[in-house]
């Protein structure tokens, strides 16, 4: 699996995943010009997307109401180092009996987003140079 963001300048990227392409942006008051969803944003969506999804799964397969499904996202920023705390997921469908909702809750908490950051997935960075732009004119 693999993402792509090419820096369109100021604090402006765009992101790219099989050909499928989104601005990334800060809000004005960060330095951006809210031309799109910020990091954390599309960190939230991830997570919420994905849970969405297996909520789906888990309700269409039983032909039970998915028309009213909506997931919600929330997180706390925290500072030092900064990063994401306390996510919360709130999920609202049709009703559903005791049996459908431990089912439907079983099913978001196997969501690949949710148990990543469960996790405490490792992270390596790797620095690339790009060759100098007179050097590939030679």
């Amino acid at each position: 699996m693999e993402v792509s963001a090419t820096y369109l300048g100021g604090a402006k990227f765009e992101v790219e995943a099989r050909g499928h392409k989104a601005i990334c942006d800060q809000p004005v008051d960060n330095r951006g010009t809210d031309g799109g969803m910020s990091p954390p944003e599309f960190l939230l969506a991830s997570l919420a997307s994905c849970a969405g999804y297996y909520a789906a799964e888990y309700l269409n397969a039983r032909g039970l109401p998915a028309e009213d499904l909506k997931v919600r996202v929330t997180a706390q920023k925290v500072p030092q180092p900064a990063r994401l705390s306390s996510f919360g997921i709130e999920v609202t469908t049709a009703p559903l009996d005791d049996r459908h909702q431990a089912g439907l809750f079983r099913a978001i908490k196997a969501c690949l987003i949710h148990n990543t950051l469960a996790g405490n997935p490792g992270i390596e960075i790797a620095l690339h140079q790009a060759e100098p732009a007179d050097a590939l004119a030679h």
